[in-house]
Protein backbone atom coordinates (compact mmCIF):
# COMPACT_ATOMS: atom_id res chain seq x y z
CA UNK A 1 0.00 0.00 0.00
CA UNK A 2 1.46 3.02 -0.90
CA UNK A 3 -0.45 6.49 -1.08
CA UNK A 4 1.25 10.13 -1.81
CA UNK A 5 -1.29 12.77 -0.79
CA UNK A 6 -0.88 16.77 -1.26
CA UNK A 7 -3.81 18.72 0.97
CA UNK A 8 -4.30 22.18 0.09
CA UNK A 9 -6.21 25.26 0.83
CA UNK A 10 -6.13 28.87 2.16
CA UNK A 11 -4.97 29.54 5.75
CA UNK A 12 -7.52 28.93 8.11
CA UNK A 13 -9.66 25.91 6.50
CA UNK A 14 -8.04 23.25 8.55
CA UNK A 15 -5.76 21.65 6.40
CA UNK A 16 -2.99 20.85 8.89
CA UNK A 17 -6.30 19.17 10.53
CA UNK A 18 -6.78 17.07 8.19
CA UNK A 19 -3.38 15.97 7.83
CA UNK A 20 -3.34 15.32 11.59
CA UNK A 21 -6.09 12.82 11.27
CA UNK A 22 -5.05 10.80 8.05
CA UNK A 23 -1.23 10.81 10.38
CA UNK A 24 -3.32 9.51 13.22
CA UNK A 25 -5.18 6.47 11.47
CA UNK A 26 -2.19 5.90 9.17
CA UNK A 27 -0.06 5.20 12.72
CA UNK A 28 -3.03 3.11 14.04
CA UNK A 29 -2.66 0.99 10.77
CA UNK A 30 0.45 0.42 11.18
CA UNK A 31 1.84 2.10 8.14
CA UNK A 32 4.83 4.37 7.17
CA UNK A 33 4.04 7.87 7.29
CA UNK A 34 6.00 11.17 6.25
CA UNK A 35 4.18 14.93 5.96
CA UNK A 36 6.31 17.76 4.79
CA UNK A 37 4.07 21.31 5.48
CA UNK A 38 4.42 24.68 3.75
CA UNK A 39 2.18 26.77 5.75
CA UNK A 40 2.90 30.11 3.63
CA UNK A 41 0.82 33.13 4.86
CA UNK A 42 -1.66 30.43 6.14
CA UNK A 43 -2.56 33.71 9.05
CA UNK A 44 -3.30 35.66 6.54
CA UNK A 45 -5.45 33.57 4.26
CA UNK A 46 -2.56 32.37 1.91
CA UNK A 47 -1.48 29.20 0.29
CA UNK A 48 -1.32 26.53 3.12
CA UNK A 49 -0.26 23.08 1.53
CA UNK A 50 1.03 19.53 2.78
CA UNK A 51 2.67 16.41 1.34
CA UNK A 52 1.96 13.52 3.20
CA UNK A 53 3.24 10.36 2.13
CA UNK A 54 1.72 6.88 4.00
CA UNK A 55 3.12 3.28 2.87
CA UNK A 56 3.26 -0.26 4.40
CA UNK A 57 7.02 -0.05 3.01
CA UNK A 58 9.79 2.08 4.56
CA UNK A 59 9.55 5.85 3.05
CA UNK A 60 12.81 7.83 2.08
CA UNK A 61 11.49 11.23 1.06
CA UNK A 62 8.73 13.28 2.88
CA UNK A 63 8.11 15.52 -0.35
CA UNK A 64 5.96 13.98 -3.97
CA UNK A 65 7.42 14.38 -7.10
CA UNK A 66 5.37 15.62 -9.86
CA UNK A 67 3.47 13.52 -11.35
CA UNK A 68 3.28 11.11 -8.99
CA UNK A 69 0.33 12.25 -6.36
CA UNK A 70 -2.24 9.54 -6.03
CA UNK A 71 -4.77 12.39 -4.37
CA UNK A 72 -5.08 16.10 -4.05
CA UNK A 73 -7.41 16.85 -1.50
CA UNK A 74 -7.79 20.52 -1.88
CA UNK A 75 -10.22 22.93 0.73
CA UNK A 76 -10.10 25.60 -2.27
CA UNK A 77 -11.25 24.76 -6.29
CA UNK A 78 -7.99 26.96 -7.25
CA UNK A 79 -5.86 25.51 -5.25
CA UNK A 80 -6.54 22.29 -6.59
CA UNK A 81 -5.33 23.65 -10.11
CA UNK A 82 -2.31 24.95 -8.48
CA UNK A 83 -1.29 21.02 -7.62
CA UNK A 84 -2.60 19.56 -10.64
CA UNK A 85 1.11 19.08 -11.76
CA UNK A 86 1.63 16.96 -9.37
CA UNK A 87 -1.15 14.96 -9.63
CA UNK A 88 -0.41 11.38 -11.42
CA UNK A 89 -2.28 9.94 -14.52
CA UNK A 90 -5.33 8.32 -12.81
CA UNK A 91 -4.95 9.94 -9.23
CA UNK A 92 -7.55 11.51 -7.56
CA UNK A 93 -8.93 15.28 -7.15
CA UNK A 94 -11.37 15.99 -4.01
CA UNK A 95 -11.80 19.31 -3.70
CA UNK A 96 -14.72 22.20 -2.67
CA UNK A 97 -16.58 23.24 -4.81
CA UNK A 98 -17.53 26.64 -3.96
CA UNK A 99 -14.47 29.08 -4.56
CA UNK A 100 -12.49 30.98 -1.50
CA UNK A 101 -12.13 34.62 -3.35
CA UNK A 102 -9.03 36.03 -0.86
CA UNK A 103 -7.52 37.38 -4.39
CA UNK A 104 -8.93 40.51 -6.51
CA UNK A 105 -8.03 38.62 -10.02
CA UNK A 106 -9.58 34.99 -8.66
CA UNK A 107 -9.80 33.05 -11.84
CA UNK A 108 -13.64 32.31 -13.20
CA UNK A 109 -15.16 29.53 -11.56
CA UNK A 110 -16.86 28.13 -14.31
CA UNK A 111 -13.26 28.08 -15.94
CA UNK A 112 -12.12 25.96 -12.99
CA UNK A 113 -14.44 24.02 -13.01
CA UNK A 114 -13.69 22.96 -16.65
CA UNK A 115 -10.08 22.34 -16.10
CA UNK A 116 -11.52 20.18 -12.91
CA UNK A 117 -13.64 18.48 -15.49
CA UNK A 118 -11.06 17.33 -18.27
CA UNK A 119 -9.27 14.75 -15.15
CA UNK A 120 -10.77 11.52 -14.74
CA UNK A 121 -10.96 11.24 -11.35
CA UNK A 122 -12.43 13.87 -9.70
CA UNK A 123 -14.91 14.65 -6.91
CA UNK A 124 -15.98 18.61 -6.09
CA UNK A 125 -18.44 19.17 -3.41
CA UNK A 126 -20.16 22.00 -1.86
CA UNK A 127 -18.39 21.46 2.29
CA UNK A 128 -19.34 24.84 3.27
CA UNK A 129 -22.96 24.06 2.53
CA UNK A 130 -23.01 20.68 3.48
CA UNK A 131 -21.55 21.73 6.82
CA UNK A 132 -23.97 24.78 7.26
CA UNK A 133 -27.07 22.52 6.51
CA UNK A 134 -25.57 19.43 8.90
CA UNK A 135 -25.01 21.95 11.66
CA UNK A 136 -21.44 21.11 11.95
CA UNK A 137 -20.47 24.72 10.37
CA UNK A 138 -16.55 24.17 11.89
CA UNK A 139 -16.05 20.96 10.29
CA UNK A 140 -16.16 21.61 6.44
CA UNK A 141 -12.83 20.08 5.81
CA UNK A 142 -13.90 16.72 7.63
CA UNK A 143 -16.25 16.48 5.05
CA UNK A 144 -14.10 17.16 2.69
CA UNK A 145 -11.48 14.18 4.27
CA UNK A 146 -14.94 11.52 4.61
CA UNK A 147 -15.22 12.42 0.88
CA UNK A 148 -11.69 11.68 -0.15
CA UNK A 149 -11.77 8.04 2.24
CA UNK A 150 -12.54 5.74 -0.23
CA UNK A 151 -9.18 7.63 -2.48
CA UNK A 152 -6.87 7.49 0.09
CA UNK A 153 -6.79 3.92 0.80
CA UNK A 154 -7.56 4.10 5.20
CA UNK A 155 -10.14 1.83 6.48
CA UNK A 156 -13.26 4.37 7.20
CA UNK A 157 -13.36 2.78 11.03
CA UNK A 158 -9.80 3.81 11.71
CA UNK A 159 -10.67 7.45 10.57
CA UNK A 160 -12.90 7.57 12.99
CA UNK A 161 -11.02 6.24 15.85
CA UNK A 162 -8.18 9.09 14.64
CA UNK A 163 -10.88 11.77 14.77
CA UNK A 164 -11.87 10.46 18.46
CA UNK A 165 -7.72 10.60 18.92
CA UNK A 166 -7.49 13.90 17.94
CA UNK A 167 -10.10 16.10 18.67
CA UNK A 168 -10.73 13.54 21.84
CA UNK A 169 -9.34 16.79 24.57
CA UNK A 170 -11.89 19.25 22.83
CA UNK A 171 -14.77 17.54 24.36
CA UNK A 172 -17.56 14.76 22.85
CA UNK A 173 -19.34 17.52 21.43
CA UNK A 174 -16.28 18.24 18.77
CA UNK A 175 -15.63 14.62 18.42
CA UNK A 176 -19.86 13.54 17.39
CA UNK A 177 -19.47 16.72 15.25
CA UNK A 178 -16.20 16.02 13.29
CA UNK A 179 -17.75 12.00 13.24
CA UNK A 180 -20.89 13.44 11.77
CA UNK A 181 -18.89 14.83 9.33
CA UNK A 182 -16.93 12.46 8.09
CA UNK A 183 -20.00 10.04 7.53
CA UNK A 184 -21.51 13.21 5.61
CA UNK A 185 -17.93 13.43 3.33
CA UNK A 186 -18.47 9.60 2.76
CA UNK A 187 -22.25 9.82 1.99
CA UNK A 188 -20.82 12.65 -0.79
CA UNK A 189 -18.60 11.10 -2.36
CA UNK A 190 -20.48 9.27 -4.81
Amino acid sequence: MKTDIILCGVGGQGILSIATIIGEAAMNENLYIKQAEVHGMSQRGGDVQSNLRISSDPIASDLIAKGSADVIISMEPMEALRYLPYLSKEGWVITSSAPFVNIPNYPDIEDIKAELSKLPHVIAIDIEQIAKDNQVPRSANVILLGAAQKALGLDYATLENAIRSVFGRKGEAVVEANIKALALGKAAQK
